[in-house]
C-alpha cells in the first residue's frame, strides 16, 4: 500500500510540470537578447551587439542533429541570395567540440554566414535550444519577433514570405 502512495504521489508531481519547461534564462518572444560574447568557430569571436542595426536570423544547430542537417543548406541559399543586404544570418553551434562542430560545417559547406560555438550554454540557454534545430528572428534592435522549433526549408515561399513580413522587407 505504501508503494501505490509513492506512486501516486510522484504521478501527481509529475503531472505539474509543463510539457515545455523553458530553458534558464530563456529571453522570450517579444524580449531583447542580452549582450553574450560568441566564440568564433569560422571567424573570429565577437559580441552578439556587433549584429545590431540589422535584423538577424540565428540558427542553433548541433554536429549530431540530422533535422540540423536537412535545413543547412536551405539556410545556405537563404544568407547568399538576401544575407548582408537585408538581414544577416549567423549559425550557433551547441556541440561540446569544436572540431565535431567545424567537421559538419565542411560536410554541408555552409560558408555563406558566420557561425559560432556555445561549448558554455550560454546562448542555448538564452535562445531557448531545449530542442534543435531552432532558428530566431531577430530584428535590428535585438528584440526576438519569432522562434522556429525543428528544420525548415528556409529559402522556400512560405519562409521567404514571413521573413520579409517579420522584418518588414522586400524579398
Amino acid at each position: 500500500m505504501r508503494a501505490v502512495i509513492v506512486f501516486l504521489l510522484v504521478l501527481l508531481g509529475a503531472a505539474q510540470v509543463p510539457a515545455w519547461a523553458r530553458t534558464p534564462g530563456e529571453v522570450e518572444v517579444g524580449q531583447v537578447l542580452r549582450e553574450v560574447p560568441m566564440q568564433g568557430l569560422d571567424g573570429p569571436s565577437m559580441m552578439l551587439s556587433a549584429f545590431r542595426g540589422k535584423p538577424l536570423i540565428i540558427n542553433v544547430w548541433a554536429s549530431w542533429c540530422g533535422p540540423c542537417r536537412q535545413e543547412m543548406g536551405s539556410l545556405q541559399r537563404l544568407a547568399q541570395r538576401y544575407g548582408c543586404k537585408q538581414f544577416n544570418v549567423i549559425g550557433i553551434s551547441t556541440d561540446d567540440y569544436v572540431d565535431r562542430a567545424e567537421l559538419f560545417l565542411k560536410a554541408t559547406r555552409t560558408s555563406s554566414f558566420s557561425n559560432f560555438i556555445d561549448s558554455k550554454l550560454m546562448l542555448e540557454h538564452m535562445l531557448g535550444a531545449d530542442r534543435l534545430p531552432l532558428t530566431l528572428l531577430v530584428d535590428a534592435q535585438g528584440r526576438v519577433l519569432a522562434k522556429y522549433y525543428g528544420a525548415q526549408e528556409w529559402d522556400g515561399p512560405a519562409a521567404v514570405s514571413a521573413i520579409s513580413r517579420a522584418f518588414r522587407v522586400r524579398m
